[in-house]
């Protein structure tokens, strides 16, 4: 399936390059809810008494931005170095004002999921690289047509909010800060501006994560046996809007560049993990390190994802995108007619549940599309890729990859690219 040995060279690599880049390297590098109201039947064998008359005149109770509520303390701060205490009660009081938000904030809800913000960012400046501007356009599209699909909510964010947290670092006030202002996403996703979506149908198994505050993607042994740093990815990574969240990116960030110890965390980083060649505090060394020795405390929240790729290294997938579109319409061609029928994009998630089931039969036979693809390494606003890679490599495998995953939502509106090395030409979807 996913492959840790190969990622694990390519994040060892890439975070090595990367330590030169800009400070805001979150420009290289992303974070994504319904109501219900209640209505009493009265029964219609016999006329309703006053009270069930009055209650039935009573309009439903709406969202309500009179009260007071956790915005209007003072002391509140969207910034680390001031902690946010009792975060789940005021989250819960704010629910309670806002009836119409919090019905989706519970995957308890009728048919509801839990609400996701996907964030994501790039730097104030025009890129470098002449075509990166156009590249993270491109990118970001392509997480806008996820959320669309999907139901969520995107943030955007393009400023550096606490400049002494630059380099990998840059992300992390963004994801504090989104979890203040949207207490009604019960998740919070993080996607790095250089990772796209690579399966549009394909939904986070919320379910799964059930217990869990923090998801990332790696491998346990890795972590637990061989004390790697490239053992995980932070590039993407899945966070609960809760306390406990709170606190632990507190720790998390205390090993950061504002913190007075950031040259000492270095090194212990560097001495503890096997792999690490240079004493720098990055944020994917820090979360290892908190695994490893803090365990106990922190193991039981996090989940390590490795079951499909929540993170995949572009390198091991864009080669193999040709071959997993012509292993799709064949399944297509060979099911029935009602698999590929003409359907409105709002219906999308019905007809990819349907696809799924014929998938899952056809495997392993058929491979599955990458959900998430991340060119890790190659630095599209920079240009700066590491030198294990040729610019051009860099550029085609983002091209091919973008087409590929646009190709799922323009077949939605009537149309597909033949060739994924050919942004420009498009056909028409024959009827079927």
């Amino acid at each position: 399936m996913v492959s840790p040995e190969s990622q694990s060279t390519m994040a060892k690599h890439g975070l090595l390059r990367n330590r030169a880049a800009s400070l805001l390297c979150f420009g290289d590098g992303c974070l994504f809810l319904g109501g219900t109201l209640a209505a009493a039947a009265s029964s219609s064998e016999a006329p309703p008494d006053r009270a069930s008359a009055a209650a039935a005149a009573t309009p439903p109770h709406r969202d309500s931005e009179e009260s007071r509520n956790f915005y209007d303390d003072p002391e509140l701060s969207y910034s680390f170095g001031r902690p946010v205490r009792g975060w789940d009660e005021k989250r819960r009081e704010w629910l309670r004002q806002h009836p119409s938000l919090a019905a989706a904030a519970s995957s308890s809800s009728p048919g509801g999921r839990e609400r996701v913000l996907l964030v994501t960012g790039s730097q104030p400046a025009p890129c470098k690289n002449k075509i990166g501007d156009h590249l993270l356009l491109r990118f970001f599209k392509n997480k806008v047509d996820y959320c669309r699909i999907h139901g969520c909510d995107v943030f955007y964010n393009t400023a550096l909010l606490q400049p002494r947290m630059f380099s990998y670092w840059a992300k992390y006030p963004v994801v504090r800060a989104a979890m203040v202002a949207h207490p009604e996403a019960e998740w919070i996703w993080w996607v790095d501006s250089d990772a796209l979506f690579s399966d549009m149908d394909f939904e986070l198994p919320l379910d799964r994560y059930k217990g869990h505050n923090l998801v990332v993607h790696g491998w346990q042994h890795l972590i637990y046996e061989k004390k790697s740093w490239t053992s995980i990815n932070a590039g993407v990574f899945l966070i609960r809007n809760c306390q406990w969240s709170m606190d632990f990116m507190d720790v998390w960030a205390g090993m950061g560049p504002q913190s007075p110890e950031y040259e000492r965390w270095g090194h212990v980083l560097r001495s503890t993990l096997a792999d690490k060649l240079y004493p720098e505090s990055d944020d994917q060394s820090a979360l290892v390190y908190l695994l490893l020795t803090h365990k106990d405390r922190y193991g039981d929240k996090i989940y390590v994802e490795s079951e499909y790729y929540f993170e995949g290294y572009w390198e091991e997938i864009v080669g193999t995108l040709p071959n997993i579109t012509r292993e799709h319409q064949d399944l297509e061609r060979r099911g029935p007619q009602a698999r590929r029928r003409r359907h409105a994009e709002k219906a999308s998630r019905y007809y990819a549940a349907r696809r799924a089931e014929a998938e899952a039969e056809a495997a392993p036979a058929r491979r599955p599309r990458p959900f998430v693809t991340h060119f890790t390494g190659c630095q599209p606003c920079s240009g700066d890729h590491n030198q294990m890679y040729s610019g051009e490599s860099c550029w085609d495998g983002m091209v091919k990859a973008l087409n590929f995953a646009d190709n799922q939502v323009l077949r939605r509106y009537g149309y597909v690219r033949p060739d994924l090395m050919d942004s420009d030409a498009v056909k028409p979807v024959p009827y079927d």
